[in-house]
């Protein structure tokens, strides 16, 4: 059982006037997901639009197994770190990570979440239901958006690319400053050849299931 109460917040500056070519991201999971090659590509692509961008430390423990974090901030921020509430997007790639993160979110966060599970093998405590957690999100947030990247990804070709297909699926949001083919740019130029047919296909089933 999960107990959450999301907060409404509009974001604006010292002198009070709303801001809206800014555009905050945190993105968490554990550690093996691809998460260090997913900031680093939104950050790519974020600059080849001639957009500022900031981006955190990792947080946490980035081996196999490990819960991490990290925040992005496109616009001109001075720091990378997301105050509580104020995320535009929590972007997550595990559901309890995703319950990890809400501090981050208020009640206009866009919530991307990946729906299939990482059972840690280090703890007996019993995994919550995924259907719990996506309940318990919709019944607090407005924008909740579950998707199951990792099957996605396994038919694009391999469960590497559940990054690349929750890429694929932010860039399917129309409040969310990255073009696509920026994305996608930004991949070809940081993965091997060897690589792109199946992270693009990645990209676009991510989209798709998005866009429906």
């Amino acid at each position: 059982m999960f107990a959450y109460r999301s907060v409404n917040m509009v974001r604006s500056n010292q002198e009070g006037e709303i801001m809206d070519n800014y555009y905050s991201i945190y993105i968490c999971g554990v550690g093996g997901q691809g998460i260090i090659k997913t900031s680093t590509i939104i950050g790519e692509a974020a600059m080849n639009q001639g957009l500022d961008v900031v981006m955190s430390e990792i947080h946490g423990m980035s081996q196999r197994g490990g819960s991490v974090s990290t925040e992005l901030k496109i616009g001109g921020f001075n720091s990378s770190i997301i105050p509580n509430q104020s995320a535009d997007m929590l972007l997550s790639f595990e559901p309890v990570e995703t319950m990890r993160g809400l501090d981050k979110a208020n009640s206009e966060t866009k919530i991307v979440f990946n729906t299939h599970p990482i059972i840690p093998s280090s703890t007996d405590k019993p995994y919550p239901s995924v259907d719990s957690i996506t309940k318990t999100l919709k019944e607090n947030f407005k924008h909740v958006l579950p998707i199951d990247g990792t099957q996605l990804a396994i038919d694009a070709g391999s469960v590497l690319a559940l990054n690349m297909v929750l890429l694929g699926a932010v860039t399917a949001d129309d409040k969310f400053p990255l073009k696509k083919e920026s994305v996608i740019d930004a991949m070809k130029n940081n993965l091997k050849p060897k690589f792109h047919e199946m992270n693009l296909k990645a990209i676009e089933s991510g989209y798709n299931s998005i866009k429906g």
